[in-house]
């Protein structure tokens, strides 16, 4: 194992990459704890499905101007002041105003306030990737990706604190904790990481330009853009992800719960089994798909993820192993298709204007994926079922553009190869 092509890269990283891996399980654990249980803990508090993709919606909107704003934001300020204001800013407040929620108001301006994530998004996704060995992206957003599903080792603990205090306090609680680590987080990553080569070039070329003189250039950057299909079929794959996250981050446990009658207390078992397969996955399978053209295992992990819909959608009540089941398909697809997409997102994109571009496709990813949370509220207050019914459809077109991105990377590959 100490010779694993992922161990050899995590004692490897330096520099920003280093400072970003290292410091992402004090994201991941304290998001994961209470994640889970948002949407429920919302209905205990008396919310309605509707109310909750009301909320979600909303929320979306306000983060289309936040994404288009997040490129210019990050070129002025720098990725690293960026990443700390606002990754402060965009988890820890709304964790604390989460905690304390007594209606739907108060989730209303936490999901405002949380809007601002799309700016440190963009900002910490250049400090990520802008001076990092290009060969290391697969195995740096696969930590990435490990990071945030350790958590699943210790989730029985929530579940076992909701048994003896139950859901409200719990969460509360979990809540509280997690403002404080992702404040510790956002200060030791910027710590250990420098302003990267990049953005101290943006940094100086928009130091005396207003914020509307440099998002009327956007026009030339949107104009190159949609001249590049091999980013537009990243991302067409970027928008069925955001959709599907939509839907599935806030109507699982519903599904799960009031429909399946799944006692909330034994939701922690589904991300234990969910990190279990993953870390699996990451550890033996990945190093194998690193190897491949990223166009099978992407088809592949979208055929897969529809499987795993079939059977959340046709388990029958109270049936944890057609849960598991499910959860383990989604794992393995999960495994395979998030570190391949950011990779993609990372090598299409044009380093030079990597902060704008991102600010672009967000908004558009953005604007489309907005009306979904009201769209699955209304469909989850029609039937539990629908809305991963709807996940099943995004995720057959998922399973189209992962093909034809394929077969377009493998034609410029052949291009490449045979022009002198």
């Amino acid at each position: 194992m100490k010779n694993h092509s992922l161990i050899t890269t995590l004692k490897s990283l330096t520099g920003n990459p280093r400072g970003c891996v290292y410091t992402e399980p004090l994201f991941g654990i304290p998001f994961n704890l209470y994640a889970p249980y948002v949407s429920i803990y919302m209905l205990a508090l008396g919310l309605s499905d509707k109310q909750i993709g009301l909320i979600v919606s909303i929320s979306w909107s306000f983060q289309v101007v936040l994404a288009l704003l997040s490129g210019v934001v990050t070129d002025k300020l720098g990725r690293r002041r960026t990443t700390l204001i606002f990754d402060i800013l965009a988890w820890s407040v709304p964790a604390l105003i989460s905690a304390i929620a007594q209606n739907f108001w108060y989730f209303l301006a936490a999901g405002i306030i949380n809007s601002v994530w799309q700016i440190t998004r963009n900002s910490w996704t250049c400090l990520l990737v802008e001076d990092a060995d290009q060969s290391q992206l697969v195995d740096i957003y696969t930590w990435i990706h490990i990071a945030n599903q350790l958590v699943g080792f210790v989730a029985p603990l929530t579940g076992l604190l909701i048994a003896i205090f139950t859901l409200v306090p719990t969460v509360r609680g979990l809540y509280i904790f997690a403002a404080i680590m992702f404040t510790v987080k956002a200060v030791v990553t910027y710590l250990m990481t420098q302003e990267t080569g990049q953005g101290k070039v943006r940094m100086h070329e928009t130091r005396h330009q207003s914020i509307m003189n440099v998002l009327r250039e956007y026009s030339g950057v949107l104009q190159e853009l949609l001249r590049a299909p091999q980013t537009l079929y990243t991302a067409g794959i970027m928008l069925i992800i955001s959709i599907s996250n939509v839907i599935t981050g806030n109507f699982w446990g519903i599904i799960v719960t009031e429909r399946l009658h799944i006692p909330a207390q034994n939701l922690a078992i589904f991300p234990f089994v969910r990190s279990a397969v993953m870390l699996f996955f990451f550890f033996m399978v990945m190093p194998r798909f690193n190897k491949m053209h990223f166009k099978l295992p992407l088809v592949v992990g979208f055929l897969g993820f529809i499987v795993s819909q079939v059977l959340l959608i046709t388990a029958p009540d109270r049936s944890y192993i057609f849960l598991i089941v499910s959860v383990f398909m989604e794992a393995c697809c999960f495994a395979t298709i998030y570190p391949l997409t950011d990779q993609m997102v990372a090598l299409t994109i044009d380093p030079k204007e990597r902060a704008r571009i991102l600010s672009i496709l967000y908004v558009g990813i953005i604007l489309i994926t907005s009306p979904f949370g009201w769209i699955a509220g209304n469909l989850s207050g029609l039937d539990k079922s629908l809305p991963f019914i709807l996940n099943i459809a995004l995720f057959g077109v998922g399973a189209m553009l992962a093909y034809l991105a394929g077969n377009a990377a493998q034609k410029r590959l052949a291009i490449s190869t045979t022009t002198p």
